[in-house]
Parts: structure tokens; C-alpha cells; sequence
């Protein structure tokens, strides 16, 4: 994705121009624009000279981001990009705003309404007070000037935006105002003492200065909270390290990061941050990845284990060699991660940006039609001017165009806070909406790595007498299951003492011999062959595989020594994240090319909802393919045989210390590498979406009550009327309110229990009571009166009990009192124009 920056941008009728413009560009496959970061991301073969012809045809400003060979100078130019810059603007012109506005409103209000003292020169010199507040108002026009050019110049290219409306709204007050101080100059001329106090009460030079002021003010709120959300991002460039300490013909010396080739040895002391990714050669240290993984606890690092750039070496010296650098290192990637999530639109965003493309049109012609209404209800021009005023400021589009980006900004930057990496807005919005995850068994709900989890002896040995036995033969076997009880020797102090005669032997058997000591081992089929196995311990060995253990058996002298179980044990954070899972109404299913019996007996212990046994590396896509037909699917994996599955997931999420395979087809990606991740990014992403929906909401709402008011509508049945500088500080607070509701999510633990969300069964219907219970995955509900609506329609339906509707879940779970094809209940939901994705 090439990625340009736009000026000239001041809402969101702006960004769908722009937006608009550059699609019907020959060449552009994709364009999102982003008012938030002002910048535009384009796919495709078009050239950046064509583009940026589009954008310019289009009256606004754009330009190629260029990086910089020089990874210190172009972190510098990425947090520059993300400075706010507008607010120190915007703060300086709202305070030269006030200072002139103050004494504007004591000429016009004070002494008007309350008749606060004046200088005497203005005694009976109405002109010279008239005269005032135009040169009061104008000054305070020229310092807020931006409002006027952008806006006439959004007028000129047929594409008016909100400065257009706040230009229109403040010129038709000054130039209304401009021609009663003219009638009000020729009527003290004449001597017409009633005339020029009547004129007097019909200048709104202080509106039109208002109106600005108060624009300006809630433009630098808005900016303010607007610089808050890229937070995420600024600290992820700020914890990349300026220098590093190669070591080269043994000499040590520091050089910048960017001089840092892949190959280079490099030292690190305790305090000093890691200046790129690469693997300890030698050394012992803990090392804190918080920055990266947001895990507090510091990880136990030796050679052989891989570091990261930006973590921080807490107490032993390092010496690594650097395996990836510049953009390849662990925190580039997340910085580019995080920024290509901002510079993509989620889906729901089109329904904004459909609304803000006829948005600025559509208020204008309400505002002449208000106009024209209340001079033909006979009111005065000054009444249905200021009618008309009041529509063009109280209407605000950049409520519409930042609910959300903003809130799609600091749900991407809490997540990157916590390790968890969604690569588009897409993903981030579509995740909380999935009601089935498939987890990958290896690696994922296990460890991944063969343990000792039993160690069984005969009568007649005792434990370390066996796992001597054990440790002989394994020792010289290259079995992956030998490393388990290698390890397990290691843990407890045990040295392999020398075997001779050693034998790997067909049909999974050890021979060797110990001294005058004949040893075996292997499995039950094997070991029943050469020694004499009682009844008891067969079944012990047959209760131990149905638990999905891996029995091995140890024999001396032609004598049974005991059973030593093995297993690729289940991860300590994954039984609370499958129980988290299903408290969030998903079910979890389990992917393995485990046998049915062991797989069950895994998936029974993890307590998964479904197990799918047997699948070949080469399955998986296809029974991901199978769950996505009953319902939305998330893909968890790690491997690199999980990389068609993961795309072809609705949504695929892999585990970051997975292969680089399966994170480049992921759609999210974890770098704690827990499974505990998967339920926060799930509850994350539900959040994030309620939290678009209230902004949406309050910008939809904001309007459809803001305008009517404005216009008088409410004036017959209830005398409601609005001030337009009442109605300019109520568009100033919309933008702001949304973007602060946004920054709600900053408060918010991902990792607590919802309680909210009650455990559904989402995959067949089950009998309860009774009473069969069906899922229905629903796209394209916001709001409670959504749900009314699809459960109203779901009850009517006859043998429906009861219906559970959920716009948040995007679920509806209904309870029936006999069977209903799924059919007429798709039937039910989609004419009421809601889509079903799938029923379960």
C-alpha cells in the first residue's frame, strides 16, 4: 500500500471527496482516506503523479510519504507526521479570538442588554458603536481566514464541506449586519432617532464573531484529542534505540542502528536497550518485552534464545548476533502494522462516508428552504436570517467522519499495548462479530514440546531407579519423545550413565545394555513381545492413552520396571482462555492430526465444545472452510502448515512466535504467543465496535435534533428556538464528545471477565428443558432498535419461544418449541434487510 499525505482536509465530506476523486483514478485498485491522520493509502498500478493530479483537481493538497534510508532520520520524520501540530495553530488563534471578541460583546450584549457603561464618545453615537463591531468582527474573520478560503474554495469545486458551512453561516451574519449599519448610518443622517435604535437591535456583527470563536474551540479540542489516539504509535517509535555496540576483531565500539548489518555481533549491558532483533550467543539476563508484548514480567534469556529490538537487558551482559534489522525488526513490523491499520477504513465507516458525501449539500438547501419559509410566514429577514445561520452552524459532518476512525485508532493502539496486532480496520471490526473459533492443537492449546507428565514403577524399583533405566536407553535415541524425558532427567539432577550394544529397534523399541544389565523400552506392543506383562498394568497403559498421554514402557533383565507417560501437555493459560471464549459465546473447536481417542481425550481436558480428529496439514482449509458455512470462523495457529487455513478464516489470528509464514497470512497476530490473547482481541474488538456504534449513533442523533431545532421546528408546538451561537458551540462539542468517547477505550482491562456475555451454544441446536436452542449470526444491526426489530420479527414466527438479540454479539440466539427449518428463519431476519451469515 503506497501511502500519501493530504492537506487541506477539514472534515469528513473532505475525506470522501478526496476519497471519491482518486477511486475513479484508471489504475486504482482501493483508496481509504483518513481525516484523522490526514493521510490517504492507495493500492494498485496508478502513478503518484496521477494521483496526486486527482487530489489537487479535487482542491486539496497531497504528496508521496518518502522514507528515509536512515532509520533514526525517518522514526524522526514518522513521530513528526504524528505530532499535533494544530492545536499550538489553533490555540493561538482562538486566544487572539477572545481577546477581541470580549470587548465585542460588551459593546453589543453588555451595554445593549444591560446597559453597562460605555466611553462617553459613544453617547447617542450609535454608528461609532456600529462601526466598532465591524472592525471587531473583521479582525477576528482575518485571523480565522482558513474557515473562508477553505470553504468558498470547496464551493468553487462543486464539493462544499464544513468550513463551507461555517464560512456561509458567519458571512450571511456579517454581511446582514454590514447592510443594517449602512441603514442605520443614512437613518441618523435623516434624524430618525427610532429607526437607528431599531436597526441597532437588528446588528449581528457578534454572531458572525462567535460563531468563529466558538468553531475554533471546538477545532482545538478536537485536535488536541485527536493527537491523544496516535499515543500508540509516538511510544512505539520512541523505543527504538539510536546506537549500538558492535563487537568487530574483538574490539568493541558504538556505531548508529542503521549501520547494523544482519550477521554483526553486537554487546548489550545490563540497563541497555536491544538494538535489533537477534539470538544470544552468549550470556544469561532477563529481559523485559513489555514494550512489545505488554507482559510486565521480565523473560529469562541464554544462548541460543532469540531477542528483540526495543526490549530492555535488566541484569546480565548479552552477547548476540543480529538476525534481523531496519525494517525487518520485530518493532518496525509492529510500527507498520499498526500504521497500515489506521491508514485502512473499516466497513461500517461507509455508512458515514456515504452520508458525508451529500451531507454539506443537503444542509445548505435546508438552510434556503428555512429561509424562505420564515419570510413567507411573514417573520422579518432578521428572524429568518438568523433561522437560517443556525442550520449552517449547528450542522456538524466531521461528528460523522471521525466516529470511526477515532475509535479504530485507540482500539489498534490498546491492542499493540497488550501484544495484540490487528493488521487492518477490517480485522479489527470483523473479529468481535465471529462465533466459532478453530484452534490448532499443537503449539496453540499445547505446548507444542513432549513432557514427562507420569512416571509409574514396578513393585519392585523405585522412580529414580527407573528413570535411570529410561534416561540410558533415550539417550542414545534421536525419538522426539526421548527429548521429554531427557529434560525430565535434566530437571532432577540425573547424568545418562554408558549403555553398550545399543540398538533402535522395529515396531518402537530400545535395546541396551547397562553393565551385566539388559535394558528395553518402548511401546505396549512392543515390550508384550519380551517380557511378561500383568493385567493391571495393561490397563494402566490403556487409562493412560485414552488421556492422550503416550505410555512408554521400561523393562531390566527380562522384569517389567514401570510405565513412563508422555505427553505434549496443555498450555497453563489455555484452559481460562477456552472458558473465556465460551463466556463470550463462542464455540471453540479443536483442530489436530491426533487419532480420534487421543484427541478427545485432549480436547475433553482443555474443555473444547468440538473436536475434528484425523485433519492432515493439507485438511485444515478445507474443514475451516466446512465451520465457516455454520457460522463466522476465527483460524488460531502458529505453524507454517497454518497459513492456508488462517486465510482462508474470516478471520486468522496466529500466535507470534509462530513461523513468519503463518503471521504474514494472519489477519491478527499475537506476540505473547498466549492463548489468553485470543478471548482479550475477540472482547477488544466487540468494544471497539460498541463504541462506534455510540458514536454513530450521537452523530446521527446530534443532526436529526440539532438541524430541526435550528430551523424552528419545535417553535409552534413547544417555542423551542436556538441562538446561532448557541447552535456554533453545540457543533464545536459534537467532534469533541465523539473523539473523547473514543479515548474511553484507553480505560478499559481487555483481560477482565465480561459479564455481560453469557455462554451460548453456537454450533448445532441443543435441547435444554426441552427446548431447542439456535444461533443466528446477523450482520448490519447497530442499535436497540435493530434488535427490536429482528426479534420482533423472530417471535412471530410460529414454534419460536423466545429470541435473544444481540447487535453487539451480532448474534441472535433463539429457543424454539419444535423444529423450524433455517430457512424461514433466514427468511424472517433478511426481510426486515438484515443479512444472515449463518445459523448454527
Amino acid at each position: 500500500m503506497k501511502q500519501y499525505e493530504i492537506t487541506g482536509m477539514s472534515c469528513a465530506a473532505c475525506a470522501a471527496r478526496v476519497e471519491k476523486a482518486v477511486s475513479q483514478v484508471p489504475g486504482v485498485d482501493s483508496c481509504a482516506v483518513s481525516l484523522l491522520t490526514n493521510s490517504m493509502g492507495v493500492e494498485g498500478e496508478a502513478s503518484d503523479a496521477d494521483i496526486i493530479s486527482a487530489v489537487e483537481k479535487a482542491g486539496y493538497g497531497a504528496g508521496t510519504k518518502e522514507k528515509s534510508r536512515d532509520k533514526t532520520a525517518r522514526h524522526k520524520e514518522e513521530e513528526d507526521a504524528l505530532l499535533d501540530k494544530e492545536t499550538p495553530v489553533l490555540k493561538k488563534r482562538l486566544i487572539a479570538s477572545v481577546v477581541l471578541l470580549l470587548p465585542l460583546l460588551y459593546l453589543s450584549m453588555g451595554h445593549m442588554m444591560w446597559n453597562w457603561p460605555l466611553p462617553h464618545f459613544y453617547d447617542n453615537n450609535h454608528v461609532a458603536m456600529g462601526l466598532t463591531q465591524l472592525v471587531l468582527t473583521g479582525l477576528i474573520m482575518v485571523i480565522n481566514q482558513k474557515f473562508f478560503i477553505n470553504g468558498f474554495k470547496s464551493l468553487l469545486h462543486r464539493a462544499p464541506n464544513m468550513d463551507a458551512l461555517v464560512a456561509l453561516g458567519a458571512s450571511a451574519s456579517f454581511l446582514w449586519s454590514l447592510y443594517v449599519l449602512f441603514a442605520m448610518t443614512r437613518a441618523t443622517v435623516d434624524g430618525d432617532q427610532q429607526a437607528v435604535m431599531s436597526y441597532m437591535m437588528d446588528l449581528y456583527f457578534e454572531s458572525a464573531a462567535m460563531i468563529l470563536t466558538l468553531i475554533t474551540v471546538g477545532k482545538m479540542l478536537e485536535a488536541r484529542s485527536k493527537g491523544r489516539t496516535t499515543d500508540a504509535i509516538k511510544s512505539l517509535l520512541r523505543l527504538s534505540p539510536q546506537n549500538a555496540t558492535v563487537i568487530k576483531d574483538g574490539v568493541e565500539q558504538s556505531i548508529p542502528i542503521e549501520e547494523v548489518k544482519v550477521g554483526d555481533v553486537f554487546a548489550v549491558y545490563p540497563g541497555e536497550s536491544i538494538p535489533v532483533d537477534g539470538v544470544v550467543l552468549e550470556g544469561i539476563s532477563a529481559v523485559n518485552e513489555s514494550a512489545l508484548t505488554g507482559e510486565s514480567i521480565p523473560v529469562d534469556k541464554a544462548e541460543g534464545d532469540t531477542v528483540s529490538a526495543a526490549t530492555i537487558n535488566e541484569s546480565g551482559f548479552l552477547k548476540c548476533r543480529a538476525t534481523r534489522v531496519g525494517e525487518d525488526t520485530t518493532l518496525s513490523r509492529i510500527i507498520q502494522m499498526v500504521s497500515d491499520a489506521a491508514a485502512t477504513k473499516a466497513p461500517i465507516a461507509k455508512i458515514a462516508d456515504r452520508v458525508s458525501g451529500v451531507f454539506v449539500p443537503t444542509v445548505i438547501a435546508i438552510s434556503l428552504i428555512t429561509f424562505i419559509i420564515w419570510m413567507l410566514l411573514g417573520q422579518e429577514v432578521a428572524t429568518a436570517l438568523t433561522r437560517a445561520v443556525a442550520v449552517l452552524v449547528i450542522s456538524c459532518p466531521c461528528a460523522l467522519g471521525l466516529a470511526t476512525p477515532v475509535a479504530i485508532m485507540v482500539g489498534n493502539g490498546m491492542g499493540a499495548k497488550n501484544g495484540i496486532l490487528f493488521k487492518t480496520a477490517v480485522s479489527l471490526e470483523e473479529a468481535g462479530k465471529a462465533s466459532i473459533v478453530a484452534l490448532d492443537k499443537t503449539g496453540t492449546i499445547t505446548a507444542g514440546q513432549p513432557r514427562v507428565t507420569d512416571v509409574l514403577p514396578a513393585e519392585w524399583v523405585t522412580e529414580e531407579e527407573l528413570m535411570r533405566t529410561a534416561l540410558a536407553l533415550e539417550s542414545k535415541s534421536e525419538h522426539p519423545l526421548a527429548k521429554a524425558i531427557l529434560q525430565k532427567a535434566s530437571e532432577e539432577g540425573m547424568q545418562p550413565q554408558e549403555i553398550s550394544d545399543f540398538q533402535a529397534l522395529p515396531g518402537n523399541g530400545l535395546k541396551g545394555r547397562m553393565g551385566q544389565t539388559e535394558l528395553m523400552g518402548g511401546s505396549l506392543s512392543f515390550i508384550s513381545t519380551q517380557v511378561s506383562i500383568r493385567d493391571k498394568l495393561i490397563k494402566q497403559v490403556t487409562d493412560l492413552s485414552e488421556e492422550g498421554k503416550t505410555p512408554l514402557l521400561f523393562a531390566s533383565d527380562g522384569k517389567l520396571s514401570g510405565i513412563i507417560a508422555v505427553a505434549d501437555v496443555i498450555k497453563e493459560d489455555s484452559f481460562e482462555a477456552i472458558r473465556r471464549l465460551k463466556d463470550l459465546g463462542m464455540k471453540v473447536v479443536m483442530l489436530t492430526g491426533d487419532n480420534e481417542r487421543t484427541a478427545h481425550a485432549i480436547g475433553k481436558t482443555a474443555g473444547v465444545d468440538e473436536v475434528i480428529a484425523g485433519v492432515l496439514p493439507d485438511g485444515k482449509e478445507k474443514v475451516i472452510r466446512d465451520l465457516k458455512e455454520r457460522g463466522k470462523t476465527i483460524m488460531v495457529g502458529d505453524g507454517i502448515n497454518d497459513a492456508p487455513a488462517l486465510t482462508q478464516a474470516d478471520i486468522g489470528i496466529a500466535i507470534g512466535a509462530g513461523a513468519d509464514v503463518a503471521i504474514d497470512a494472519a489477519d491478527v497476530v499475537l506476540m505473547k504467543s498466549t492463548l489468553s490473547d485470543v478471548p482479550a482481541a475477540i472482547r477488544l474488538s466487540r468494544m471497539t465496535l460498541k463504541n462506534i456504534h455510540q458514536n454513530l449513533f450521537w452523530a446521527f442523533f446530534y443532526n436529526v435534533i440539532g438541524i430541526p431545532l435550528a430551523a424552528g421546528v419545535f417553535i409552534p408546538f413547544t417555542g423551542w428556538q436556538l441562538n446561532p451561537m448557541f447552535a456554533a458551540a453545540a457543533m464545536s462539542l459534537s467532534s469533541f464528545f465523539v473523539v473523547s468517547n473514543a479515548l474511553r477505550l484507553n480505560l478499559v482491562n481487555i483481560y477482565d471477565k465480561d459479564q455481560t456475555v453469557t455462554e451460548t451454544k453456537s454450533c448445532e441446536a441443543t435441547t435444554k428443558e426441552g427446548a431447542m436452542e439456535k444461533t443466528i449470526s446477523i450482520e448490519g444491526m447497530m442499535c436497540q432498535h435493530c434488535e427490536k426489530t429482528v426479534k420482533t420479527a423472530l417471535e412471530s414466527i410460529d414454534g419460536v419461544k423466545s429470541a435473544e438479540v444481540s447487535h453487539e454479539k451480532n448474534n441472535a440466539i433463539v429457543h424454539l418449541d419444535k423444529e423450524i427449518a433455517d430457512d424461514v428463519l433466514k427468511k424472517a431476519v433478511e426481510d426486515k434487510d438484515y443479512k444472515v451469515t449463518g445459523i448454527a
